[in-house]
Parts: structure tokens; C-alpha cells; sequence
């Protein structure tokens, strides 16, 4: 069915083209998977990164899984087996201390110098070359759970007719080539099933790595992290690439997050064109317990002008020129920030925004503002109208066509992500404050 390994990825990547632009990470299995994996992220321009996984076996049984580890300390256990074999917690602390140390190794050996693709907050697509038992497979999912994706994608070229029992509720969506009637093994279904060596598996990852680099799409400066604002701790994400030539902070609308789906893949696109990105919780998981806090604009400016000067704070942000990309609500709170003579934003950004809940703060707004909305929105449209009439910087108003409040339809983000790009990229300068 597949030539070799490297077929399978490409044939399955065109599978998982759907994909492209959301906030990825292709976590192959090694070794056999990792090849596999390779092909999956060249395709989808994600980064890479392999899954280590290492099976806890019982202390007088090893063919027996009572769990799995992972790298970060994951470890996910099978209470079932645990209470029917009786070991103790002293043997499986032994059991986990040696498998750890191999885990480490291999860990070293397979990544030398590149530090591990976060996780968190991501779409992790796991690949193997196949799936025959499917233990490996849901423990690589567990682990990625345990790590923080934020959905579970499962792909593989070929597996069992009964794949989806196999792996339960592991992950959130299972992707297969092909699931054979006669299934033996794996390895019928490949003309090369060579074995895969450490070093292929280096050179993959590495690879892998160097391309990335190169596209824009990772660097040292992509790290999680907590914004000190309004007295709380938010939770976030900086990412700044090598070179870059400024930083463009998120303001959610109502009812999302840092994980929003499409503000990750505009700051995605952003990213590739030199900018750095910060995607952050306005509000903590209690706050937003109390609807009335999603529509405090003062509240969520507030947010919004600390985090400006905690982001103008951090060593890689140093002098570069800070933007506002705002969603929905998220859009007036930029606007009303952007008016703080202490915040000084080179560029703002709306998407589908309301900057009429900015009210009299827009005529003191004089950061160059971009109103972005879709033609089959009327009533944000004819909003946006009133409030571009308000304001006194330079500011355009763009029009998607055929786009809805979400933007959800085929080509609108691509749109918002250009006229975004296009105008970051036109006001952002190295900043000499």
C-alpha cells in the first residue's frame, strides 16, 4: 500500500491538510513514526517533536503495562492493573526511576541541543507509522494530554478495522489511511520497512528544526508565561522570533481566550512575517466565572495597558515597537488602552470589533487603527462605520466580503491575516522610547 515511510507521511498529510494554519505540533513516536511525522509537518509547516514514551512494566510481569511516563514528569497509570497485580508504591517508584533514566537518554541523544516544542495550549497531531496493539499509540496521547494539548489529534497511515475501539477516547479526533481486513502487522502494508536508527531520527528532527527556524515559526523566545496585570497573574504565551521587528499583543473578545482557534492562526501568520506575538488571558478562570467582567471594557483596558508595560519589560521585547490586535470586545478594550498616553501602541488592529464601546475614548486614540469586518455583518459594519467617524489618527476601515462575525468562512481569516500582517508590518518600527 505504501512505498515507504516517507510516502505514508506525505499521503497522510495531504489527509490532514485541513489543518494548516491552526496552532500545531506533529509529535512522532519513534523511531518507526518519526519519518512519518517528518513528512506530516514539512506539509503542514508545523514544528516537529517526537513523543517519548516508555511503558512502566510490572515488576514480575514486564509484558504487563501498569502505565506509562513521559518526558516533564508525565505519568499516567492504569489504576485497574495497579489494583489487580498488587505492586506496591515502592516498586513502582523503582519501576519508574529505570525507565526514566532510558527515557532521559533517549531524550539527549534524539535532541542533543533543540529544546522540546511546547505543548500547551496547542493541537498536537501524534503520528506512527501504524497502529497494530494501539498501547503505544494511546499512551503517547495520554502523555500529550498530560503536557497540555489542547486537542488530540491521532494519524496514522494504517491500522486494524477496529482502530477506533482500540484507542477509546484517547484522542479527540483519530485520522487513518486505511484500516485493512486482513491486518497482521504493520509492516505488510510497506514495500521498505526498514528499521529506523537514532541517527535517521536525529537527522529528521534537526531537519526539521532548521526549517522552522528559517520560516519564522519557532525560536528560543517561545515560552509560556504569566503577565503580572491588574494585581492577578494571566496566563499566556510570548512567542518572538529571531529578528524581529515588533510584538503585536492579543486582546480576546467575549468568550474566548489565549487559545482562541482564530487569533492563534492570524498571530501564526503574523509570525512568519517577523513579528513577535502575545497571546493572553484577560481575565483568570474565576474572573470569568462572573459574566459581567467578559464586558468590562475598563476592566479588560486596564488588563490590557499592565500587560503592555509587563511585555515592555521582558528582555527579548526590548526595544520593539508594540501593536494591539483586538477580536469583538477585545477590539474596544485595545482602543481604549491605545488612548493611555502611558501605553503608546505603534499599531492597532480590529477584528469583527466593537470599538463603539470604546465611546469618548476614541478621538484621543492616535495609534494608526485598522477596522476590519465582514460584508455579511451588517450590524458590526455599520458600528464600525460610526466609530471610524471618531477617530482623529490615521485609521482605514477593510471589508471582507462574503465574511460573518467569526470569519469562519473559507478564505476570510487568510483575508484578516494579510490586511493584519500588511499593517503591522507597515507601522511597526524599532521603537526608541
Amino acid at each position: 500500500m505504501f512505498t515507504d515511510r516517507l510516502e505514508a507521511g506525505q499521503r497522510l498529510a495531504a489527509r490532514l491538510e485541513y489543518l494548516r494554519g491552526q496552532d500545531l505540533v506533529v509529535l512522532g513516536l519513534p523511531r518507526g513514526g518519526v519519518p512519518v511525522a517528518a513528512a506530516v509537518a514539512d506539509a503542514l509547516d508545523a514544528p516537529l517533536d517526537i513523543c517519548l514514551v516508555r511503558k512502566l512494566g510490572a515488576p514480575y510481569q514486564p509484558e504487563l503495562g501498569l502505565g506509562a511516563i513521559g518526558e516533564d514528569g508525565v505519568r499516567v497509570l492504569n489504576q485497574e492493573v495497579m489494583s489487580a497485580t498488587g505492586v506496591t508504591q515502592a516498586q513502582l517508584t523503582r519501576v519508574e526511576e529505570d525507565e526514566r533514566r532510558v527515557l532521559e537518554r533517549r531524550a539527549a541523544r534524539y535532541r542533543g541541543a533543540i529544546s522540546p516544542v511546547p505543548v500547551a495550549g496547542r493541537t498536537a497531531v501524534v503520528v506512527d507509522d501504524g497502529v497494530a496493539t494501539g498501547s503505544t499509540a494511546r499512551a503517547a496521547c495520554r502523555i500529550a494530554r498530560a503536557r497540555g494539548a489542547a486537542r488530540i489529534v491521532l494519524a496514522v497511515p494504517v491500522a486494524p478495522p477496529d482502530f477506533a475501539r482500540r484507542l477509546g477516547g484517547d484522542a479527540d479526533e483519530l485520522v487513518c489511511l486505511d484500516t485493512p481486513r486482513y491486518f497482521s502487522a504493520v509492516g505488510q502494508f510497506y514495500a521498505d520497512f526498514a528499521q529506523v536508527d537514532d541517527e535517521e531520527v536525529i537527522a529528521c528532527l534537526r531537519q526539521a528544526a532548521r526549517r522552522h527556524r528559517q520560516a519564522g515559526g519557532t525560536d528560543s523566545g517561545d515560552r509560556e508565561v504569566t503577565v503580572t496585570a491588574g494585581g492577578v497573574g494571566l496566563r499566556g504565551r510570548l512567542t518572538v522570533p529571531g529578528g524581529a521587528t515588533g510584538v503585536v499583543a492579543f486582546a480576546h473578545g467575549s468568550g474566548s481566550s489565549r487559545h482562541s482557534p482564530r487569533n492563534r492562526y492570524v498571530a501564526q501568520g503574523l509570525r512568519r512575517s517577523g513579528l513577535g506575538t502575545l497571546l493572553f488571558d484577560l481575565l483568570t478562570e474565576e474572573e470569568e466565572g462572573d459574566r459581567t467582567n467578559v464586558f468590562d471594557i475598563g476592566l479588560l483596558a486596564g488588563r490590557l495597558t499592565d500587560a503592555t508595560r509587563w511585555l515592555r519589560e521582558e528582555p527579548e521585547v526590548e526595544g520593539l515597537a508594540v501593536g494591539y490586535f483586538g477580536a469583538s470586545t477585545g477590539a474596544a478594550a485595545a482602543l481604549w488602552a491605545a488612548a493611555e498616553p502611558s501605553t503608546r501602541p505603534a499599531a492597532v488592529v480590529s477584528r469583527g470589533g466593537r470599538p463603539d464601546l470604546a465611546g469618548p475614548r476614541l478621538p484621543a486614540v492616535t495609534a494608526p487603527t485598522l477596522l476590519i469586518v465582514g460584508g455579511a455583518d451588517p450590524m458590526v459594519l455599520d458600528l464600525n462605520r460610526e466609530a471610524q467617524a471618531r477617530l482623529r489618527c490615521e485609521n482605514r476601515l477593510a471589508v471582507v466580503p462574503g465574511a460573518t462575525h467569526l470569519f469562519e468562512e473559507p478564505g476570510t481569516l487568510d483575508a484578516v491575516t494579510e490586511l493584519a500582517r500588511d499593517w503591522f508590518t507597515d507601522h511597526l518600527a524599532p521603537a526608541h522610547v
